[in-house]
């Protein structure tokens, strides 16, 4: 007999991704992702907040392949305090964040062929982007015990390519052919403790946006 509630209900249900999923006790060190696409992957999959499941966003169009296994951090949000740091960073006034859950990607020299799947991972750095007025950072993350990228501790020790190829995706990913103008803008590639805090403010932009929900299922399954 299983006397947790909150066990059975895991046996009987499918956690939503996003608000069921811990991001991990050892945040913002070792961080739980959710994988959304993978480098193979020629339809940009993203989650479908109501549900929980993956949805087809669009197809990748052109020649634009998502360099590493990419996704999102659960239980954050990019609200009020990730805009702010944003804009103190950018010096920019008016900066929101995009209201979506803090986007990853995990480098792995171990082939990921497949998304919807959980892992654990290491931030070690992150882009600052600005998806017109709003605030759409990446957290650039190791994947937990990978072989090559696994011991690295910070941005510094990525070879620039890497780096510079993640760059190259986020910039151009929302451009068509022959557009004159770009939408996107990365303004600064930073480090291991900038990941941190802007971990820490997605996490505190989650609570004031659904603590509310976090309270009713724990009181759910007391």
């Amino acid at each position: 007999m299983i006397a947790d509630p909150g066990k059975l209900l895991g046996l009987l249900f499918r956690s939503h991704p996003w608000h069921g999923v811990p991001i991990g006790a050892r945040a913002p060190e070792v961080v739980t992702c959710f994988i959304e696409i993978v480098p193979t992957d020629r339809v940009k999959y993203e989650i479908d907040k109501p549900t929980g499941y993956l949805k087809v966003d669009r197809p990748q169009l052109y020649s634009n392949i998502c360099p590493a296994p990419y996704g999102f951090l659960p239980q954050t949000y990019c609200g009020a305090r990730v805009g702010a740091l944003s804009a103190e960073r950018t010096q920019r006034s008016g900066l929101t964040g995009d209201g979506d859950p803090l986007d990853v990607c995990v480098l792995t020299q171990t082939p990921i062929t497949h998304s919807d799947i959980l892992l654990q991972a290491r931030p070690i750095g992150g882009l600052r982007m600005l998806d017109g007025n709003e605030a759409d950072d990446k957290i650039i993350a190791v994947l937990e015990g990978d072989g090559l990228y696994g011991g690295w501790t910070d941005l510094d020790f990525i070879p620039k390519a890497v780096v510079n190829r993640l760059v190259h995706y986020f910039e151009t990913y929302k451009t068509a052919p022959g557009a004159t103008t770009k939408p996107i803008e990365i303004t600064h590639v930073f480090g291991r403790e900038e990941a941190h805090l802007v971990i820490g403010r997605a996490q505190e932009d989650y609570t004031e946006k659904f603590g509310a929900l976090q309270k009713q299922l724990a009181d759910a399954l007391a």
